[in-house]
């Protein structure tokens, strides 16, 4: 009997903003016939990252593409592994001969050192080996001094977790991702000139043994093979890499770990012109401090929904696909933050759009 190869996977982690989802969408598009599963670990009911990511599986049916991508919609992987993990893992362990590869996207606080060592579990470590974990960097953010294109709202978010250190300064959550990395992508080098550039290479490398490569990408773009096939075999070797964050997983204070003080809210809203919407949606985020903002909105008289997705007042958004015949054209949003109230921002929503 043919013994089935390990699956390789590869763990993409960095802060909110740093271009994580844009990277994993130009894989998946430049997949060249590889079978590729991809677990999404994002905050939302909607599941509004793996809806993007469906977008990339060109050439396949919408029910192989459903089968393709699984979410973790808790918001923090590392820390609820044996909640959701392992049965996902399971599940795609039982699919090997199917798979080519596992992608994993962390949400913007989920230090991957936790789940690299998830792969050390016998029924997971006999099927998979993690190929790498990617680090992506937000180099403008780091040349500025704040990690983070959004540092508030990162901030905002290592306080609230109780698995961090509060008095740490956000350098040491950017370190402690960088601790895990076998290759570091310094994203965005384009918005940079070369001089800071080279000052954030530097500034990275120190954090980082000297086997570790780091490269320069603009919105990710990057040949796969220089992001999948590296054979780390990261879970062999994770046990000797120290972070920050190591003695918050200590003992079994570890079970006390959750994100309730995050909110995620669903609103589901009536078609509205595209810049009264985002006009809207600013002030919102403004005025509750609104983290993210994701979804789709119906345009009155445009055929394509438009896809949305903000981080703090800045909003990306494109038209990404045509409505269905038997869809219902209607703008469903999530709003994630700190103690949101769902009536109160819904009801301000429409009245911002029926003025």
């Amino acid at each position: 009997m043919k013994t089935l190869a390990k699956i390789p996977v590869t763990i993409v982690t960095g802060f909110l903003g740093s271009g994580k989802t844009t990277l994993l969408r130009h894989m998946l598009d430049n997949a060249q016939g590889r079978r590729i599963a991809v677990i999404v670990n994002e905050f939302g009911e909607l599941g509004i990252d793996g809806e993007i990511l469906k977008q990339c599986t060109i050439g396949c049916t919408e029910e192989e593409a459903n089968g393709r991508v699984y979410e973790l919609a808790n918001g923090c992987l590392c820390c609820t592994v044996q909640e959701e993990f392992f049965p996902v893992m399971r599940e795609l362990v039982a699919r090997r001969g199917d798979i080519d590869h596992i992608l994993i996207e962390t949400s913007g606080l989920a230090l991957p050192k936790p789940l690299v060592q998830a792969f050390q579990w016998p029924e997971i470590r006999s099927a998979c080996t993690v190929d790498a974990v990617i680090t992506v960097v937000d180099s403008p953010a780091v040349a500025a001094g704040t990690f983070a294109a959004f540092p508030d709202q990162v901030d905002a978010q290592r306080k609230l977790d109780p698995n961090l250190d509060h008095e740490s300064p956000l350098h040491e959550l950017f370190a402690d991702q960088l601790a895990s990395a076998d290759l570091v992508i310094l994203n965005k080098a384009d918005l940079i000139n070369p001089q800071d550039l080279a000052k954030v290479r530097a500034e990275v490398a120190e954090e980082l043994p000297p086997a570790v490569k780091i490269i320069e990408a603009s919105s990710g773009r990057l040949p796969l093979d220089v992001l999948l096939g590296l054979g780390n075999g990261s879970e062999e070797h994770i046990d000797s890499r120290h972070s920050h964050h190591d003695h918050h997983h200590d003992g079994d204070d570890h079970d006390d770990h959750d994100h309730d003080a995050f909110d995620s809210i669903s609103i589901q809203l009536p078609q509205a012109e595209e810049r009264v919407l985002l006009d809207a949606l600013t002030q919102l985020v403004i005025k509750h401090g609104i983290l993210r903002v994701k979804g789709f909105a119906a345009i009155p008289g445009k055929p394509m929904r438009l896809l949305i997705q903000g981080v703090g007042t800045r909003f990306d958004k494109h038209f990404d696909r045509a409505w269905g015949a038997d869809e219902s054209r209607v703008t469903k949003l999530v709003l994630i933050g700190q103690d949101l109230d769902a009536a109160l921002l819904e009801a301000s929503l429409r009245t911002a759009l029926s003025a």
